[in-house]
């Protein structure tokens, strides 16, 4: 027994001693992974559009030995990468779209590079960080000689696309013990997050051109239909509940002012803390285009272009997330750093900068207030999952604003990306050397789903839209 003990405790010196030395790594692989970030930043690939930046993430991750499946669940820029064999089986999610039409320097004012597209949502750092947590992960199971498997999911097309409504509904995630992601953001915060579930497609309109002026008799306006549909829809907003969202843009409304549109299409998403709420409200805004079409004597189709659960939350894994949070600590700025977020914090209307919330870790909160909608939501109904966001940010930075493009193309965004790789990759062996709290997750996860759950993915059947722009 005496020996028993011994030998235990030397095994259990031996893990501490290797997570310690791998976080430690990660810190001088700080530059590695930044630069791998900021060449994905510059490339600033939309949507299922992420060929450059899914296939660095997946050349990183082959050289630490990971074996790489391509092209999954239909996506060419989709992939799973794995390291170990037997279990546990613990993933880590990333991100690596960008969002069109916030192109935006690395500055401290607005400025255009001159692209198609920015990183607004800083996948960027999503990806990289998640990337470099793994490849920490494996060195561990690597030098402990523990069984185990980390598995990374490269995830295309989150802004919109709902990339992996499809990896679920391959069932990718089937065999997972549980998965663990995090976001950018502007505070360290590892509460319990949420997430609104979303449905979203384009109305077509289609009627028939004429001249404006001489013959619009003859015309029937498809830009009438959007409107009618439009008009309809804003008077529904009263009577649906108070924390449903629903917004539109017009994505075609015709080429000229004396030419009748033969077509128009307006891009809608309709959201709710409760996916059967989105459904509804989305059944009637479809309603609402069906009459629009007939009272405008036009026709009219539609193309679902994403669907995602709300979030699930598990407090077992955020709380561990939390502990590990609460370790690694916020982020600190040099003076370079500080000049940079103070005129960044005046060009949002702060009166002064808030550097104590990026150095910070926000107070645990069991549950949280869903502000917008992530497919992560559709992995968190399969699997255990937990998260948090870290101050890549300068404190008050909303997401798809170009202060947050900016930033994220900084040393700002790198020190916040690295304090999520370390949290992340704390957290995954603390669950490695803890099966118990694999255990403790899973129970939660079946408890909150609830035994009669039926996967149903919110999207329908429809394939991935792979030339699909937001």
């Amino acid at each position: 027994m005496k020996y028993r003990v011994l030998l235990s405790l030397l095994i259990l010196g031996i893990s501490v001693q290797a997570q310690s030395e791998q976080l430690q790594e990660l810190d001088q692989k700080t530059k590695t992974y930044g630069d791998i970030a900021q060449q994905i930043w510059e490339w600033a690939e939309m949507g299922y559009q992420e060929e450059r930046s899914s296939a660095l993430l997946q050349q990183t991750l082959e050289k630490e030995g990971f074996r790489i499946q391509k092209g999954v669940a239909g996506i060419p820029t989709a992939f799973v990468a794995e390291y170990g064999n037997g279990g546990p089986v613990i993933g880590i999610l990333g991100e690596f779209d960008a969002l069109p039409g916030l192109s935006q320097q690395a500055v401290p004012e607005k400025k255009s590079a001159r692209g198609a597209a920015g990183h607004a949502c800083g996948h960027h750092l999503f990806g990289t960080a998640s990337t470099a947590a793994a490849i920490a992960a494996k060195n561990w199971l690597q030098s402990t000689g523990s069984e185990g498997r980390v598995r990374f999911y490269g995830c295309p097309a989150e802004e919109g696309g709902s990339g992996k409504v499809y990896m679920v509904r391959a069932g990718l995630f089937d065999d997972l013990d549980l998965a663990l992601h995090w976001h950018p953001g502007d505070r360290n915060d590892a509460s319990a997050g949420a997430a609104l579930a979303n449905k979203s497609a384009k109305f077509r309109f289609y009627g028939v051109s004429a001249h404006a002026a001489a013959a619009p008799d003859r015309g029937r306006s498809a830009l009438d239909g959007v409107e009618a549909m439009n008009a309809m829809v804003n008077m529904m907003r009263e009577h649906i509940p108070e924390r449903a969202r629903i917004h539109y843009v017009i994505t075609d409304g015709g080429k000229a002012p004396n030419v009748v549109p033969d077509f128009a299409e307006v891009y809608y998403y309709a959201r709710h803390e409760r996916r059967d709420v989105v459904i509804d409200i989305f059944d009637r805004i479809i309603k609402a285009a069906e009459g629009a079409a007939l009272g405008t004597g036009t026709t009219m189709d539609y193309e679902m272009i994403g669907g995602t659960h709300e979030l699930l939350p598990n407090l077992r894994l955020q709380q561990l997330m939390y502990k590990n949070l609460q370790a690694t600590g916020g982020v600190s700025y040099n003076d370079e750093e500080k000049a940079f977020a103070q005129k960044i914090a005046g060009s949002l209307g702060e009166k002064e900068l808030r550097e104590d919330i990026a150095s910070g870790v926000q107070p645990f909160k069991e549950v949280g207030r869903a502000g917008g909608s992530t497919d992560v939501g559709d992995v968190s109904f399969a699997v255990p999952t937990g998260g948090l966001r870290i101050a890549t940010w300068v404190p008050g930075t909303p997401a798809h604003s170009w202060q947050a493009v900016a930033a994220g193309g900084t040393s700002i965004g790198t020190k916040g990306m690295m304090v999520a790789a370390k949290t992340l990759a704390a957290t995954a062996i603390d669950l490695f050397k803890n099966p118990d709290a694999i255990k403790e997750a899973r129970e939660e996860f079946e408890e909150r789903r609830g035994a009669d759950f039926k996967y149903i993915p919110l999207l329908g059947d429809r394939e991935p839209a792979l030339n699909y722009r937001n």
